[in-house]
């Protein structure tokens, strides 16, 4: 079978990036050609290496994502998550406990930033095939998934992040990756994931 040929990944300043998604029907779920969505959001996702990608950033603004790490090369401190949709994801914090996740964004080339984002997180969604999600993540994969639902939501990570951590990837990689690598792995070690 040919490799799937990635979807164009929406950048920032495309007005899809900033739309609320809209919710999936059970209906609309079942169709093979949303199943076919699904299929070619994560072959996108897999061609870029990211660690997730939300259908907005594809053009498509519904309710869906993809979440995945599996020895990522631009995360390579990430703990890894198996390969995750979530269809009309809600996510509620459990408790006030946040961390600082340095950030990136396939529609945002070139920037990081530190985010504050909920260590423990409740996630109600459905499956690709409408089966229900719920569970409790934490740590760092409790980041990931709220960095992809707020695409969903039509926000981007540098709405969230403090302006004065912006750094480039390569000056990100010189001057800040090793502490919040150690940061990440204390993270890891006290919460899982």
């Amino acid at each position: 079978m040919a490799e799937r040929e990635p979807l164009p990944i929406a950048q920032i300043g495309e007005p899809v990036l900033r739309e609320v998604a809209r919710t999936v029907t059970p209906d609309e779920l079942a169709t093979p050609e949303f199943q076919t969505f699904i299929d070619d959001l994560i072959a996108t996702m897999h061609h870029a290496k990211g660690a997730g990608l939300a259908a907005n950033q594809v053009f498509r603004p519904v309710q869906v994502c993809a979440i995945e790490v599996r020895d990522n090369p631009r995360y390579p401190y990430k703990p890894a998550i198996p390969l995750t949709i979530l269809v009309n994801p809600v996510l509620t914090p459990v408790g006030d406990e946040q961390f600082a996740n340095y950030e990136g964004c396939l529609s945002v080339p070139n920037l990081r930033g530190r985010v504050p984002r909920f260590v423990h997180l409740h996630v109600h969604a459905w499956d690709r095939h409408g089966n229900e999600i719920d569970e409790v993540v934490h740590g760092l994969k409790a980041g990931t998934y709220q960095h992809e639902v707020d695409h969903l939501l039509g926000k981007l990570f540098v709405d969230r992040a403090d302006p004065a951590t912006f750094s480039t990837w390569t000056e990100f990689e010189r001057h800040h990756r090793a502490a919040f690598v150690e940061e990440a792995r204390a993270l890891v070690a006290r919460v899982g994931s």
